[in-house]
């Protein structure tokens, strides 16, 4: 049971409820009650949030948790040069133990920073889903594939995906992960479209990242990626894009048709360090239907898994590319890190606002210091003001993650020692291997 503001709300009306109470049994909200209501009832524990806000966890629609370990290690570079010279030679030493520790240290800062669900699509998959069954945190998880791996890349990620579907107590949802058209084949993408339909499963993929690629692929193929979802039968599943900043005009039709069954996660602050001219179209494809959810991408272009940085900068983005200061409101970003970003990865009936019903993925943010002091509007000191580290209290399904600033669930010094013994390891380029190759 929490006591102080309570964000409520299902869609872009967010409202506020002051000095009320938010009542949790067996994992979900029962109730919003005002506080002096709940005072009464029987409980088990009680945390006094006053001088906080209560609100739905954030949801980091897209990211590659483990890439945690390359922070820092590719700054400054062209996305090709980051791709081919440094991060995929990097991934060719990947170890199960790497993505292990690397889950663990991404599901510590995300925790931290108010997020109860992210979206998973990187390798050795078996150990992220391990993590976030100790951890509590929630995840939508997918192995991800190139086609270079052969068939045997595609059934992995369709074992992964029926293996730990329901997990956790519930706690994991999966996904099958073909990494992007330019690297994953029509066959490939349109062999996983049939066993998405087969096996109600959803696809998590890239797809028009940038301009480039968009602009490539007509010019090999005639067709935008989006045009090639579309062909090989991708966007008959639900399918989560991730990116999207080279999505055109021409698109927005075919995206239109799949409305429903589609949704794309923008990370902008990585199109901004990679300099790419555009940032996914949030306002045509609102208009059209497709929800767009928050992400980070990977900490190695990313370099946080902040998702309160990316709904202030998705508002600001978004009314410069506009022109339009009416556009993109708090309250808009609030929802698209909250109740849009769970739609975006299927979970849009159990988590994504405060309501009765619904999963108690909750987290309490403090706005008593100096940075969010006075409150004249509240989505705006949240959204513009307020920082992840104002964030004092994580609960996922009931638990409480994060208690005063404390993780409870996860030991990060140990983490950090045991990652950086395997730091010289992980790192080597001499081998002159590369997972894939950049090209489009």
């Amino acid at each position: 049971m929490t006591r102080g503001h309570v964000a409520h709300g299902e869609e872009e009306r967010i409202t506020f409820l002051e000095d009320a109470a938010v009542v949790v049994r067996d994992g979900l909200v029962d109730a919003v009650v005002p506080a002096a209501e709940a005072a009464g009832v029987p409980a088990v524990e009680r945390l006094d949030a006053r001088g906080q806000v209560a609100m739905p966890g954030l949801v980091n629609c897209h990211t590659h948790a483990p890439m945690v370990a390359l922070r820092g290690l590719a700054e400054d570079l062209p996305t090709e040069e980051w791709f081919n010279d440094v991060v995929w030679p990097v991934e060719s030493n990947l170890t199960e133990k790497d993505v292990e520790l690397g889950a663990r240290l991404a599901c510590a800062e995300m925790i931290r920073g108010g997020v109860t669900c992210f979206a998973d699509h990187y390798f050795a998959m078996d150990a992220v889903a391990a993590v976030v069954a100790e951890c509590g945190i929630r995840a939508h998880l997918g192995q991800a594939y190139f086609s270079s791996q052969g068939e045997q890349g595609r059934q992995q990620s369709l074992e992964f995906a029926l293996h730990h579907r329901g997990g956790a107590h519930g706690r994991i949802t999966t996904a099958l992960a073909p990494h992007a058209p330019y690297t994953v084949t029509d066959a490939d993408l349109a062999a996983t479209a049939d066993l998405a339909r087969a096996h109600g499963l959803p696809v998590h993929l890239h797809a028009s990242e940038n301009r480039d690629q968009a602009d490539t692929s007509l010019a090999r193929h005639g067709v935008t990626p989006i045009e090639v979802l579309e062909r090989t039968g991708v966007l008959d599943a639900d399918v989560l894009i991730a990116h999207g900043t080279g999505i055109l005009e021409r698109d927005l039709s075919v995206l239109a048709r799949a409305r429903g069954r589609t949704a794309v996660a923008s990370a902008p602050r990585g199109y901004l360090k990679f300099a790419w001219p555009t940032t996914t179209p949030i306002r045509a494809l609102r208009e059209i239907g497709v929800p767009v959810g928050l992400a980070t991408d990977g900490a190695a272009s990313n370099n946080s898994l902040d998702v309160w940085e990316s709904m202030a900068l998705t508002s600001l983005i978004q009314k410069s590319t506009e022109g339009d200061p009416r556009w993109l409101t708090s309250r808009q970003a609030l929802h698209h890190a909250t109740l849009q970003s769970a739609r975006a990865v299927g979970l849009g009936d159990r988590i994504g606002s405060i309501a009765p019903g619904r999963r108690a993925d909750i987290v309490l943010v403090d706005l008593t210091g100096p940075h969010t002091q006075p409150v004249h509007d509240l989505a705006a000191t949240l959204v513009h003001s307020a920082r992840s580290s104002d964030v004092r209290t994580t609960i996922v399904d009931g638990r409480i993650l994060m208690r005063d600033r404390e993780l409870l669930t996860l030991d990060v010094p140990a983490v950090v020692r045991e990652l950086g013994e395997r730091m010289p390891a992980l790192l080597d380029r001499s081998h002159g291997r590369r997972i894939q190759e950049y090209d489009t």
